[in-house]
């Protein structure tokens, strides 16, 4: 078997422990919401951001956490929190923060007993290797935590589909949305 496939079986693997109704749920919360709030540190950071853009370009009203545009949160709000092990410190302190101001906080993780969880309305399972490779995660050949963001990507677009059909924007309008300073 090549590295590739394995890698492969590996996303199918955790991917196939992540029910549809709770990536539906996620999504019909992020529809619900005022406004989007995405917060992560590193790789995981990244696809929070790439999962905030294509939001955008799917009509939300998304911001980044972090970034100098980035407004005030408030009760009605959504923060969408991305930790592999839940534990990254700015994360963490960022969802009890937005908890305090009555915001609902989706936990993203491959921990279900962390910090973050501590502090989540909703949290998205990802049973996927982090750096710390604790016992209930999926093992992994890749290091670090590469399994759980390439998981996570495919979670956040998949949330990006039902978001997509729940605001009746399909790819030419969120097409419109696209940069075009290219």
């Amino acid at each position: 078997m090549t590295k590739t496939q394995t890698i492969l079986d590996e996303i199918t693997a955790v991917m196939n422990h992540i029910k549809e109704p709770q990536i539906e749920e996620v999504a019909f919360s992020l529809y619900q919401a005022n406004r989007i709030f995405v917060i992560g540190e590193g790789r995981s950071g990244l696809m929070g951001k790439s999962f905030a853009m294509r939001l955008m370009h799917l009509g939300a009203t998304v911001y980044v956490v972090g970034e100098t545009i980035t407004p005030s949160i408030a009760a009605g709000d959504v923060l969408v929190a991305v930790s592999g092990s839940g534990k990254t410190q700015q994360v963490v302190s960022v969802a009890k923060k937005a908890k305090e101001v009555g915001c609902s906080v989706i936990g993203i993780s491959a921990s279900t007993e962390s910090p973050l969880t501590a502090h989540t309305d909703e949290l998205l399972h990802i049973p996927a290797a982090t750096k710390y490779r604790s016992e209930n995660e999926a093992a992994s050949i890749q290091p670090l935590g590469s399994l759980f963001d390439q998981c996570a990507h495919v979670v956040f677009d998949t949330i990006c589909l039902e978001y997509g059909n729940l605001n009746h924007t399909n790819h030419e309008q969120a097409f419109k949305q696209h940069s075009n300073l290219e």
